[in-house]
């Protein structure tokens, strides 16, 4: 049987290593059974389209956003808020507890898939062709790219900037072709998919930390045997794991490349007004959805235990 895996990122990009490793260790223990392919660059489709897929059993796996998530669970909302994690330390800390983590990848399950692993994606930071960004007053007028997801688009209109969805597939063209002013994303899009070739200027606002999600469809993951179950779930680990090896010494590269050789200049406004102006998303996500509550409490517990260094 072939199992197909789709996602959005190039060959060199941490997410593809990983995977790669998944093939690899899959095979060695069920290749007589199994034959895994990974499918890079959108081959599949793009992120929403590769979702589906997933869904309808047309592919088995895809690496989607987490953003894209919350239009099939309302859950997935809580990890796309603006400020929500004080740290990198806090972010890692509560993806890795199952007890934060669990009912959000479960609550797929009746849309036909659910979440195996998470894989780091970074700080999300807004980059643009000719603005440079130190504050929210800074984005007015922009038109800036963001994730296809609600919370992105509030996130944006507060502010102040124009919220522009559409797939990351088409961010270079209409960067370059001036339909967009910017983007938001990690440093990896400024290298690996070109973005630093037109965008000069990298804020670090810091407004997310938005993991990635290899989901799984459904029917394909309840039809294991628990032997062959286990030694899937051993793989999703060790996605989770190579991923996040890869990541730190990827993030240096890519910064090292776009400073010195497409001349990206990289800026570190005040994070503060950016905050102050996402606030009140907290607050309102709190009301709307009031059964996240404890998950949101034990992510703040996190956050005093490994607060910001800044």
């Amino acid at each position: 049987m072939i199992i197909r895996i789709g996602h959005n990122q190039s060959t060199n990009h941490p997410t593809h290593i990983a995977l790669v490793a998944f093939e690899e260790f899959i095979e060695s223990k069920l290749g007589d059974k199994y034959d895994v392919e990974v499918f890079p660059s959108e081959l599949l489709g793009s992120q929403n389209e590769m979702v589906q897929l997933t869904q309808t059993g047309a592919i088995n796996f895809c690496v989607a956003s987490n953003s894209l998530l919350e239009t099939f669970s309302d859950n997935y909302t809580l990890f796309n808020l603006p400020y929500l994690f004080a740290s990198s330390e806090a972010y890692h800390a509560a993806m890795d507890d199952e007890n934060i983590t669990g009912p959000i990848f479960e609550s797929t399950k009746q849309a036909g898939f659910e979440a195996v692993t998470w894989l780091d994606a970074g700080t999300r930071n807004f980059y643009t062709v000719n603005t440079p960004i130190n504050g929210p007053s800074d984005l007015k007028g922009l038109k800036i790219r963001v994730q296809q997801s609600p919370t992105n688009v509030q996130m944006m209109n507060l502010l102040g900037g124009s919220a522009t969805p559409m797939g990351f597939g088409d961010v270079y063209t209409a960067l370059q072709s001036k339909i967009i002013d910017g983007a938001e994303n990690n440093e990896l899009a400024l290298t690996d998919n070109g973005h630093g070739d037109v965008c000069k200027y990298y804020s670090y606002d810091m407004h997310q930390m938005i993991p990635d999600i290899l989901i799984g469809n459904l029917d394909f993951l309840e039809g294991l045997s628990e032997e062959e179950r286990a030694i899937f779930d051993e793989g999703f680990e060790l996605v989770n794991t190579v991923q996040r090896e890869e990541w730190g010494t990827a993030v240096e590269a890519a910064k090292d490349r776009a400073a010195n050789e497409q001349g990206v200049q990289f800026l570190y406004p005040d994070t503060k007004p950016f905050q102050e102006a996402c606030e009140p998303m907290h607050q309102a996500m709190l009301e709307t959805y009031p059964d996240l509550a404890p998950i949101y409490d034990a992510i703040q517990a996190y956050n005093e235990q490994y607060p910001s260094e800044s």
